[in-house]
């Protein structure tokens, strides 16, 4: 397969990541919206009334320290080494936003829904923190 077939494979929205923690955040808390275009940086996930936000981001896509986010691929890597950082400065301006409008917002990384318990403990205690 090549490149360009594998990267149009990649799906922006709905992704498995995703579905994981809104199969855990419905034990938690129910009335979120789905990619909220109207938010800074469409978010995943968005509780409009609690004013929270919470970012589904893939380990290699946003430049994670983990283990996955941090193997660069060998082929083109300037070109990949670039474009993380674009993504991490954008993820920054959005976080930025959300502090500057009030409102809370929480990222959660692919390697972090594997451990659905540990998963379900950082999304209740963000849902029952309060705004200052």
């Amino acid at each position: 397969m090549e490149r360009s077939e594998v990267m149009r494979a990649v799906k922006g929205r709905d992704t498995t990541p995703e579905r994981a923690v809104r199969k855990v955040l419905r034990g938690i808390a129910t009335g979120y919206r789905l990619c909220r275009r109207d938010l800074p940086g469409a978010p995943d996930i968005a509780f409009i009334g609690r004013k929270k936000v919470i970012f589904v981001h893939g380990c290699f896509w946003h430049g994670h320290d983990c283990k996955r986010g941090a193997r660069m691929p060998k082929a083109n890597a300037e070109y990949w080494r670039a474009k993380i950082a674009r993504n991490r400065a954008r993820d920054e301006r959005h976080r930025a936003a959300y502090a500057e409008l009030g409102w809370d917002a929480l990222t959660i990384w692919e390697c972090e829904t594997r451990d659905e318990a540990a998963l379900a403990e950082r999304l209740r205690a963000f849902m029952t923190t309060t705004q200052e």
